[in-house]
């Protein structure tokens, strides 16, 4: 039963990009960093995106979050096509949608750890904010270091943080951008664990930008760029 509720769930489609180019003018004249990009994800998947520095990895993943913009072509996220909605629908499908882990952490320096975790239901409006945050921050091995700064925690332990802003807002779709970039291998290797077992446990469609292909080799697919196209899928 658990194996045809996953068939079902992995035919649902959680994104499709679709032609997508990117192009900026310079000086010298226009520069294409993407060019013609297209695949479809399926709900509950785990897709790798890779390539060398500079192949366009994280410029795609901005474009499939709806951060930026195709210079051609469109992605649709949720059954919404991010091309057709303004910056403020764009910000409410990744308000709804979409949870971010960047290599940098991202956290507001001047937040506690709960109080990092709880600003995403914060913007969202959710009425209770502090349950789910102390509860996901508890998940992650953190629920004794609630009231610390940013400063106050080790790189490990601010990814950690990080995960569970992300995973709070029970997001379909988790964007991934580097998780281990600015970690040790041994505390890489717990963040990615940790990443993975949540992931698991949420059911989450999960899009992970890595140059490490033991990484990649963890996701269900590996799509790998060269030069800005898509050359594996």
């Amino acid at each position: 039963m658990a194996d045809s509720r996953d068939r079902t769930a992995r035919s649902v489609t959680a994104l499709t990009a679709e032609g997508l180019g990117k192009r900026v003018p310079l000086p010298s004249g226009e520069l294409t960093i993407l060019d013609g990009v297209g695949f479809t994800i399926s709900r509950g998947e785990a897709v790798a995106i890779v390539g060398a520095s500079g192949s366009g990895k994280s410029t795609l993943l901005s474009l499939l979050a709806g951060l930026d913009l195709p210079s051609s072509g469109h992605v649709e996220l949720g059954g919404e096509r991010l091309d057709r909605l303004d910056e403020d629908g764009r910000a409410r499908v990744r308000g709804d949608k979409v949870g971010f882990v960047f290599q940098n952490f991202q956290l507001l320096p001047s937040l506690t750890a709960l109080e990092n975790v709880m600003l995403p239901l914060e913007l969202r409006g959710d009425r209770d904010c502090e349950g789910p945050a102390r509860a996901i921050l508890a998940q992650v091995g953190l629920g004794e270091r609630l009231g610390h700064y940013p400063r106050q925690l080790s790189g490990g332990e601010q990814q950690r943080v990080a995960l569970a802003r992300a995973f709070v807002t029970r997001p379909a779709l988790l964007f991934a951008d580097e998780p281990t970039g600015n970690l040790d291998t041994h505390t890489g290797q717990a963040i990615v664990d940790l990443l993975f077992r949540l992931n698991r446990e949420a059911g989450t469609t999960l899009v992970l930008v890595t140059h490490d292909d033991r990484l990649a080799a963890r996701c269900d697919r590996v799509l790998r760029l060269d030069a800005g196209r898509l050359v594996s899928a």
